[in-house]
């Protein structure tokens, strides 16, 4: 009788929680049993283990009682990455590998019948787990690159299972893959200084970059809502270390390429027939939807209205908490969800109420129907309201706009040093207490400011994003102190709390 214990991980959130992976051989009627809620791919594993083995010229012990469990056992496992860890198990269970050599381990990958290794999905989170619990990771050789992400973790990689096995021997030993390299990208990034004129949206777009403020576009179609959006990728700082490696792990665990795109802040445009699970995640077995791609950059959502109303409601949470929550009978996650909301809309379903040339048709009841999906609360959390309208421009565009987004950039950097030197976070992120204390004002400011927000019926979270939004103004003109005028301007931004689109 004997035991081995493998240590591996389960690709279920950005907190990958580990999985013990037991083998257990016994004398008695031949049989392998395979339990822990394997899905289907899993339960599969035992076949690709046991052609693996025999082709690789290892003992495949058939005429023991094998057991493998899957702990936790209430946790389901799915995909082909514990082949690896259970023919290590296998391997150890019969003394073919010394079994001590796995203890401070942690194994992921797929086998093919041959031997070889094959690539998994969501690596990233397992090397930063491991790094955090000083272990060491092995890994098929392919997936090298992307652990590789991460500094400080000890990967060994190999391309088949015989040198993985040599390697534990002590046979011949793999080199350790250098860790924190991050691979050269050329970041091409839209400039500002394409959108010709649209100075107040150009301006309402710094400052929702600086402070991380929500921002809502309305106007007729060809105004430059998408083209806006667009450049704020462009205008914003570049990501640090640790949310490089939070933004990379969610597109590990999403299966997308991360090396051709690295360190960049993703932009995310769902279309507006999105499913609410496509959105803010969830199914059968959960994903990161488009919020949680979009952390520590930019969601954009273009015909606002059209998306269904229950999804945009779910959108709510986020917005204030920065997590998404998903509950399952079995199993609760949470994803990270800190972006900036970009959204544009149309002034009514045709898009041109309000246009001189009188082309628009729709009815009272048709404008109100389409205004109507976006709730009160949801148009509280958005920050900035602004309206834009047609103008002149150059077809040949040969003229180019200021600001452009290096200048941009400086401005919304500076501001943003600014508010992580005094609080620690954007401005966007203060809590009521943060806001008492980071965005006091005078007395007689304080005064006019609660005027203003009951002659307009703002609610008390519209204020307290407007003192925000104040906050960041300052910010950007290098003030210690809110303003009248920043709280004036902070409030030309709340259009839709203070009268219908026009």
């Amino acid at each position: 009788m004997s035991l081995a214990i493998v240590h591996s991980r389960a690709k279920l959130g950005i907190q990958a929680p580990p999985v013990t992976v037991e083998v257990h051989l016994a004398n008695g009627m031949p049989n392998l049993t395979l339990v822990g809620l394997p899905e289907t791919a899993v339960r599969e594993s035992k076949d690709r283990v046991r052609s693996a083995l025999q082709n690789a010229r290892l003992e495949f012990p058939s005429l023991k009682r094998i057991t493998i469990n899957l702990a936790p056992a209430d946790l389901p496992k799915e995909g082909g990455r514990f082949d690896l860890a259970i023919a290590l198990g296998l391997l150890a269970a019969s003394n073919q590998i010394p079994a001590d050599c796995l203890q401070h381990c942690e194994v992921l990958g797929e086998l093919a019948l041959s031997g070889e290794l094959r690539p998994v999905q969501g690596v990233l989170p397992a090397a930063l787990a491991c790094r955090d619990n000083q272990r060491t990771l092995l890994l098929p050789l392919a997936n090298a690159a992307e652990a590789a992400l991460v500094p400080g973790v000890n990967i060994i990689a190999a391309e088949h299972l015989l040198q993985l096995c040599e390697h534990l021997r002590g046979e011949q030993l793999l080199p350790a893959v250098e860790s924190g390299v991050c691979p050269p990208t050329d970041q091409h990034v839209a400039d500002l200084a394409e959108v010709q004129g649209q100075a107040q949206a150009k301006r309402a777009l710094i400052v929702a970059a600086a402070g991380s403020h929500n921002l809502l576009l309305f106007g007729p179609p060809g105004t430059g809502k998408t083209l806006l959006a667009s450049r704020l990728p462009g205008i914003l700082p570049a990501l640090a270390e640790d949310e490089a490696l939070e933004v990379a792990a969610i597109q590990s665990v999403c299966g997308r390429e991360l090396l051709d795109r690295w360190p960049q802040r993703p932009f995310r445009a769902p279309h507006h027939g999105a499913s609410a699970a496509a959105l803010v995640g969830g199914g059968s077995q959960p994903r990161p939807g488009e919020i949680s791609q979009a952390h520590h950059g930019v969601l954009f959502l273009d015909e606002l209205p059209e998306f269904d109303r229950k999804v945009l409601e779910m959108l709510r949470e986020p917005l204030e908490s920065g997590m998404i929550h998903i509950a399952r009978a079995r199993e609760q996650l949470t994803f990270p969800a800190r972006f900036l909301l970009i959204a544009a809309m149309n002034p009514c379903p045709c898009g041109y109420q309000g246009d001189p040339s009188g082309r628009c048709r729709c009815t009272p009841e048709q404008i109100q129907r389409y205004r109507g999906k976006l709730s009160g609360p949801l148009l509280d959390r958005i920050d900035l309201h602004l309206a834009m309208h047609n103008e002149t421009f150059s077809l040949t565009g040969q003229s180019q706009g200021k600001p452009d987004s290096r200048e941009a950039a400086a401005q919304v950097a500076r501001a943003r040093n600014h508010q992580l030197s005094r609080q620690g976070c954007l401005n966007a992120h203060l809590d009521l207490a943060a806001v008492r204390q980071h965005c006091a004002l005078q007395q007689e400011d304080a005064a006019w400011l609660e005027q203003a927000v009951a002659r307009l019926g703002l609610s008390r979270r519209a204020a307290h994003r407007a003192l925000k939004v104040a906050r960041t103004l300052a910010d950007l003109e290098d003030s210690a102190l809110i303003g009248r005028a920043h709280l004036a301007e902070a409030l030309q931004y709340r259009q839709l709390d203070r009268q219908p689109l026009s």
